[in-house]
Order: structure tokens, then C-alpha cells, then sequence
């Protein structure tokens, strides 16, 4: 699916958050292979609070350590300089929550790629199993194998960030259509 064909998103924001999931974590492909980067949570995250009440904690410099990490990932890769302090620039403004924080993320690298999707927020919850609701374990199917930075010395690493995709192909990113 190109740009054009990207349909309509409806994003889940009435869920409570689920320790393990995705909303505060992706993965990268490092020098060494995979890498997580989490963003911390406040206390007070597992106990049944809505996603878009789960606050970030900045009691260290996580989104320091992040940028050295993807600066170390993806300062090679062909499109790093054309995006990379544009989304910097969303954790170092330090939103409250995670949802505020996933939110701009979103809709920037959708802006950056040029892609014509306008995120919708659920109006209630939601149930996966009532929609044809992705989980991110769903997509790297609905994109082929691309050239990585790292690809020479661990071959292709699928189910990374978007950031993988942003750095590494900028706004030539097309996913197939799923189903």
C-alpha cells in the first residue's frame, strides 16, 4: 500500500495500560542487533490506569541515552539528517504522558513520510477481537525486506521501530496491504 492507499486509522485510546506491551517501548537495530529503549513510567502505571493517564518519569535522562542510541543506530543511514532533530525534539519538550508522547510521535514521522492518514482516537474502548485491529506483531509482513544499516553484519532485522523505516528509506517507505 502506498501513501495514497494508506486508509483510515483508528487508534485504541481508551484502553488501560498493559505492562509488556508496545505504547512505551520499540526496538531499533543497533550495532550490536536489536536493541529496546524503553521510556519510563511513573509509579502508579499498573493499576488499571487509562493510557492516556500513564505519566512519563524524568527522574533520569532516558531520552539522553535514547538519541545516543539512535544517533549510534541510524547517523549513517540516508535520511537520518534530514529527520532525526525533528523527533528528537518530541521527548526533549518532555510531554506528561505516554499517550501525549506517542500522539506527536505519530503524527510527525506520518507527516515526515509524507503519508495522507489522519490518526482517529476511539470514542469508547474498543475490543481487538471486535475490529480488524492491528497489533504492531501484525505488520512486518506488510513490509518487504529493505536495505538496513547494520544489514551487512545481521542480515535483515524485521519488527523494529518505525524509526528503522524513517531513517533507513525516508519518504520512499511503502508497505504492502495486509489480508
Amino acid at each position: 500500500m502506498g501513501a495514497r492507499d494508506a486508509g483510515a486509522w483508528q487508534v485504541e485510546g481508551h484502553e488501560n495500560y498493559q505492562k509488556g506491551g508496545w505504547r512505551n517501548r520499540c526496538r531499533i537495530a543497533g550495532p550490536n542487533g536489536s536493541q529496546l529503549l524503553t521510556v519510563p513510567l511513573e509509579k502508579g502505571k499498573h493499576q488499571r490506569k487509562p493510557i492516556s493517564e500513564v505519566r512519563i518519569s524524568y527522574r533520569t535522562d532516558w531520552w539522553r541515552e535514547h538519541e545516543q542510541s539512535i544517533r549510534t543506530a541510524y547517523g549513517r543511514s540516508p535520511y537520518y539528517e534530514f529527520y532525526a532533530e525533528e523527533i528528537f525534539a518530541i521527548p526533549r519538550a518532555q510531554p506528561e504522558t505516554l499517550w501525549e508522547l506517542n500522539q506527536v510521535l505519530t503524527h510527525t514521522i506520518l507527516r515526515l513520510l509524507q503519508w495522507p492518514v489522519t490518526p482517529t482516537v476511539t470514542e469508547g474502548f474498543v475490543h481487538p477481537s471486535n475490529t480488524g485491529y492491528l497489533r504492531p506483531t501484525d505488520l512486518p509482513e506488510a513490509l518487504p525486506p529493505y536495505p538496513q544499516v547494520f544489514t551487512d553484519r545481521h542480515g535483515y532485522l524485521a519488527g523494529l521501530s518505525v524509526l528503522d523505516v524513517v531513517f533507513c528509506l525516508g519518504m520512499g517507505a511503502v508497505v504492502r496491504p495486509l489480508g
